[in-house]
């Protein structure tokens, strides 16, 4: 009998990988280029370099800036970091922020793993870290898919620590890496710190899928409004200017303060609604690592 998971990777290479592999033909590999661990030399900074590259100390003694070149690994080692908390669970039914977060991360190892590429993933809720460790090929994507099957339906009662998820991922990722964060980041911790740290040592990409629920508030009266991650309810009127007005106040913030941090830490950042195609959404993930790696 046909798992879960199997008929999703069906699924996902019929009708998802194999439009990917025609209009990527490849490309998926710019994800992780020119960063890899043998040190290939020294040569003058000039401008578009990426700064974590400079070797300051040379540059002192020189006086113009140099900057370290490597030659990448042959086989890439990357790490989805999936966040397992409640808040993922909103949206439609089959279509929900879980939902994406699972076709995001099937698709994406399904297509790393191949070539002897190693793919392994982290499935983070507060309080609880399952680890699936590095491998190859077809298996690899369905038993990742399987891990994330087992996330419970009902995960109320905390909110996200994002620091802590970061710093998770950062403690697997012990040679440089592709990490590739799955989150909707709505959580609390000071995440900025443990992003700079884990950006510094690894590529790290941020997909950060979001549902429409998430901004918007229809505006029908007297609703409660729940907390996706702890639970709590509040009796508020939606159709009040100043609710929707503070709650629209509310959601650029936190837009504004993700994207700041993000830039801070040289993190390329790509929203995925859940009612988007992911293969437009992944084709331009990769056209932009791969501009920003030129």
């Amino acid at each position: 009998m046909t798992s879960a998971p199997d008929k999703l990777l069906l699924r996902l290479e019929w009708r998802v990988i194999r439009r990917l592999d025609g209009r990527l033909q490849g490309a998926y590999r710019t994800l992780h280029r020119g960063s890899g661990l043998d040190f290939a030399g020294l040569r003058a900074y000039v401008d578009g370099d990426d700064a974590r590259h400079i070797d300051w100390n040379v540059t002192a003694r020189l006086g113009e800036l140099q900057v370290r070149e490597f030659i990448e690994d042959r086989e890439l080692t990357a790490w989805l970091v999936l966040d397992s908390s409640a808040s993922m669970s909103i949206g439609a039914p089959g279509r929900g922020k879980h939902d994406v977060l699972a076709e995001l991360a099937m698709i994406l190892a399904r297509l790393l793993s191949r070539n002897g590429n190693r793919v392994g993933a982290v499935l983070y809720d507060t309080g609880s870290v399952r680890i699936v460790r590095p491998g190859t090929g077809r298996n690899q994507a369905l038993r990742i898919s399987r891990e994330i099957d087992r996330t419970p339906v009902d995960r109320r009662g905390s909110t996200t620590d994002l620091a802590a998820m970061l710093e998770a991922a950062a403690s697997l990722a012990k040679r440089r890496s592709l990490v590739v964060v799955i989150s909707d980041f709505i959580g609390t911790g000071d995440w900025e710190r443990p992003l700079l740290r884990l950006a510094h040592r690894n590529e790290v990409v941020a997909l950060r899928v979001v549902d429409a629920a998430d901004d918007a508030i229809p505006e029908v009266g007297m609703i409660v409004v729940e907390d996706a991650e702890t639970g709590e309810q509040l009796l508020v009127d939606s159709s009040d200017p100043w609710f929707r007005s503070r709650f629209s106040e509310g959601v650029d913030v936190r837009e504004a303060g993700l994207l700041a941090g993000m830039r801070r830490a040289g993190v390329p950042h790509h929203r995925v609604d859940t009612d988007s195609d992911l293969v437009d959404t992944l084709v331009s993930v990769v056209a932009e690592t791969g501009r920003r790696h030129r």
